[in-house]
């Protein structure tokens, strides 16, 4: 019961759901009001799908492909960059395109926001401390329902901040993803300059 409590905890604060709401927001206040609770929902499950196959393949995975850890720490990096700096600048061209077009798909939402190097790492962490893969597997889905709970509430937030309180939040969190992207990438560099290869 300790291990799931702590187990629950970690990989909420990993995820970041509080933090991840004004960037749920920006990537989708282009997508219809109608579809954005379907696309939410999709993305949340891709993302659960995602950690419970690294819960139960990740080791083969990585080993597979000959895919080191501090690999994932900089794509993961170099990823959450660029999005940051279309945050920070900006990348609203206005062109008209298909609504479904603007639909974010696995990236950025699911991966890395989600189902990021932090969460995918803390998964394979605790598939190797418990051998009972099930009690891992309960707090990856407990983590993630109190996730998605937290996410739901992004559109009434929304409403409530309006155009100008969302576009501050943006440059705001952009900054702040900046940072943790080179914080990423530098963990990455770290490990490797500790392992190597």
């Amino acid at each position: 019961m300790e291990f799931l409590i702590s187990s629950v905890i970690t990989l909420c604060l990993v995820m970041d759901p509080f933090g991840n709401i004004p960037l749920f927001i920006s990537a989708l206040k282009k997508v219809a009001p109608e579809r954005r609770t379907i696309v939410l929902v999709r993305e949340l499950s891709i993302a659960l799908g995602i950690m419970i196959a690294f819960l139960f393949l990740g080791k083969w995975f990585l080993h597979a492909f000959g895919i080191q850890q501090f690999s994932m720490n900089i794509a993961g990096g170099i990823i959450l960059f660029i999005i940051s700096v279309k945050l920070v600048f900006g990348g609203d061209e206005e062109t008209k395109t298909d609504p479904k077009e603007e639909e974010p798909f696995i990236v950025p939402l699911a991966i890395p926001l989600v189902a990021g190097p932090a969460a995918l790492s803390i998964v394979m962490i605790m598939s190797a401390q418990q051998p009972n893969k099930f009690l891992t597997l309960a707090a990856v889905l407990i983590a993630s329902a109190i996730n998605f709970a937290v996410l739901m509430l992004s559109f009434p937030i929304s409403n409530l901040l309006g155009k100008r309180g969302l576009t501050a939040i943006e440059r705001l969190m952009g900054m702040m993803l900046v940072l943790m992207s080179v914080n990423m990438v530098m963990g990455g560099i770290s490990e490797f300059m500790k392992g190597g290869l």
